[in-house]
């Protein structure tokens, strides 16, 4: 029995392998190019056989991507585990947060995707992949909250739209400045700057009879006040 499969064993196992697969693709592609390197390499790099990378990746333009099955699941966690009475505009926002994690768990290798990525049309097609199974989750998340509420599903998609195009906007400026963890602060506040763009507070329109009752109240109050400093 090999070590790679002694560790695949393992949930901690297997994220190890991975991780390795995806260093040694990221180490080839920036060195031999994406087109020189195939999947037998990349396994030999990381020291595993063929049969084992393809038990993580159907190609080899996945194994430069994140985990983002991983992702996903974690978004979902965090809208099922949260109490019914969070606000939604927060809930979405601290689900988008985790995917950042994908990133800052290794820098080095974030560097070498994000110039990659732009380089290689097919890891292009692959990331545009991601960020739809991105969308249509926090779509049908948060229409789900807003079942029932006035363009409920109107505004599940645009926000939908707006917080994955947000979280890569600031993605995208961390790992072009150099994806340094102090500057990871910033990624997030700059990430935060869409809460105010986001269609989740519903304008209702104001109940008339509750303001002419309102209103009536206070002109009889205004009415006693009078009479008793001319009486």
């Amino acid at each position: 029995m090999t070590s790679s499969t002694r560790r695949g064993r393992s949930p901690e196992g297997r994220a190890e392998v991975r991780r390795d697969l995806v260093a040694a693709a990221a180490r080839l592609f920036a060195d031999r190019g994406y087109d020189d390197t195939t999947v037998d390499d990349i396994a030999a790099a990381a020291g595993v056989g063929r049969r084992t990378f393809f038990r993580y990746f159907r190609g080899k333009e996945d194994a430069l991507s994140p985990d983002h099955e991983r992702g996903l699941a974690r978004i979902s966690e965090v809208f099922a585990d949260a109490h019914p009475d969070e606000p939604l505009l927060s809930l979405a926002l601290r689900a988008a947060e985790t995917v950042f994690d994908l990133y800052t768990d290794d820098p080095g290798v974030a560097r070498q995707r994000f110039a990659l990525v732009g380089a290689v049309p097919a890891l292009r097609d692959r990331e545009a992949a991601s960020v739809h199974h991105y969308r249509r989750l926090f779509t049908r998340k948060i229409a789900t909250r807003l079942a029932g509420q006035p363009d409920g599903e109107l505004r599940a998609a645009v926000t939908a739209a707006a917080l994955v195009a947000a979280h890569n906007q600031a993605l995208h400026r961390w790992l072009a400045d150099g994806a340094r963890e102090a500057d990871l602060p910033a990624c997030i506040d700059h990430f935060r700057r869409v809460a105010p763009m986001l269609p989740l507070e519903v304008d209702t329109e104001p109940d008339l009879a509750d303001v002419t009752r309102r209103l009536e109240r206070a002109t009889q109050a205004l009415e006693r006040q009078t009479g008793h400093r001319t009486g």
